[in-house]
């Protein structure tokens, strides 16, 4: 089925319309809210666009490589795992994304509006709270989010990304490393080495309860990543907590809002059908682009999730490398958002003295079945995808 998307309404009433729809065209900036052709809008995930996870004791795991298997299949298992779900309804698998800079791209069937003074989409993951009068969180493997919005109108991931900026760029200013760059190398079975942009090196160690290959079979050797490393989080607990089945206990400490695994789905409250949209919700607002800039964006489409520690515990090898798990995503503000798309998508329909109106390229050329592209119909942009 084809996507249609109708975008600013643009009215004339003579013959002269057409010529002064394509002046426009090239001074107007496109909106291109996505409002997909289905019978009721979810809330969830509509799919998984990319998934290119780093090295990691989960990866190959969940979702399962089976040989022979390509980027598009493994693609298409997440979308299976994670389309339309949710963790409430105890539906949704969790996506392992391995070590730092492995990440995951999606989108839902409509654009998720900014709402001022509003979280605008929540991000789930596994963390949990450890025990509170210790620490602030406790299993807390926190992802960057980055946000897009289709401003092509082609349906790709392939518009300017902004990182959503989250606490640790003021409560750890000087401690999160901007522009970091990490490569990872196959070693088949064996520990995955990597190397950073910073000197340093190291490995994604293997343990006895992933026998798996921890290097994500599909992909090519050489796997490098760009972005954002958040401080370390690690945290040595040994000396408060008595553990029966180890010497050391260390835990993961949560930051206090922006990222994705970094605080439980739920609230302390008793009742479990209490999300916690505090800690795991998200405002558009908080984009900045690659000078840490803010920018202003009226909707997005595209949600990217992506490892942000580069860190493992030592002396407890079933904790392994810290890695960001993703287990789906919610627009928090449904109606509002296909409200404010209606609302920016043109209104009216044009009184020309005609009744019919025919479709037109942007060469002004009648098209009787338009494919995928931008068009003119009823003095309206029209995006087929």
């Amino acid at each position: 089925m084809k996507q249609i998307i109708m975008t600013n309404e643009l009215t004339f009433t003579k013959a002269g319309w057409w010529l002064l729809t394509l002046c426009l065209f090239a001074f107007l900036p496109l909106s291109a809210q996505r409002m997909d052709n289905v019978t009721e809008h979810s809330k969830y995930i509509k799919a998984v666009d990319e998934y290119r996870p780093a090295p990691g004791q989960y990866v190959n795991d969940v979702p399962e490589y089976e040989d022979g298997d390509t980027e598009a299949d493994m693609i298409r298992k997440c979308s299976e795992s994670l389309a339309g779900k949710s963790i409430l309804d105890g539906d949704a698998h969790i996506v392992a994304l391995g070590g730092w800079g492995g990440y995951i791209t999606f989108h839902f069937d409509h654009s998720i509006a900014n709402i001022p003074g509003q979280r605008d989409f929540a991000v789930w993951g596994n963390a949990y709270q450890e025990m509170r009068h210790l620490v602030f969180g406790g299993m807390n493997e926190a992802g960057i989010v980055m946000v897009s919005k289709d401003a092509n109108g082609n349906g790709l991931p392939d518009d300017p990304w902004y990182e959503i900026s989250g606490s640790c760029d003021t409560d750890s200013a000087g401690k999160v490393m901007y522009d970091y760059e990490i490569t990872y190398s196959k070693n088949p079975m064996g520990n995955i080495p990597w190397s950073d942009n910073r000197g340093n090196s190291g490995t994604i160690d293997r343990n006895h309860y992933h026998e798996q290959e921890y290097y994500p079979m599909w992909l090519p050797d050489g796997l490098t990543f760009k972005g954002t490393r958040l401080p370390d989080n690690m945290q040595n607990l040994s000396d408060k907590v008595e553990s029966s089945w180890s010497p050391y206990y260390y835990v993961l400490i949560g930051f206090r809002y922006g990222y994705a695994d970094n605080l439980p789905n739920f609230t302390d409250n008793a009742d479990t059908n209490s999300w916690n949209y505090e800690g795991c919700g998200i405002d558009i607002a908080w984009a900045v682009d690659e000078n840490r800039q803010p920018v202003s964006l009226d909707f997005i489409d595209f949600v990217r999730v992506y490892t942000g520690l580069n860190q493992k515990c030592p002396q407890q090898e079933w904790w392994g490398e810290t890695s960001t798990e993703f287990a789906g995503a919610e627009d928090m503000h449904l109606q509002e958002s296909l409200d404010a798309i209606r609302k920016a998508t043109g209104i009216n329909e044009l009184t020309m003295g005609q009744t019919h109106y025919e479709i037109y390229d942007l060469q002004g050329r009648r098209v009787k079945t338009p494919g995928k592209g931008i068009y003119i119909k009823n003095g309206k942009k029209l995006f087929i995808k």
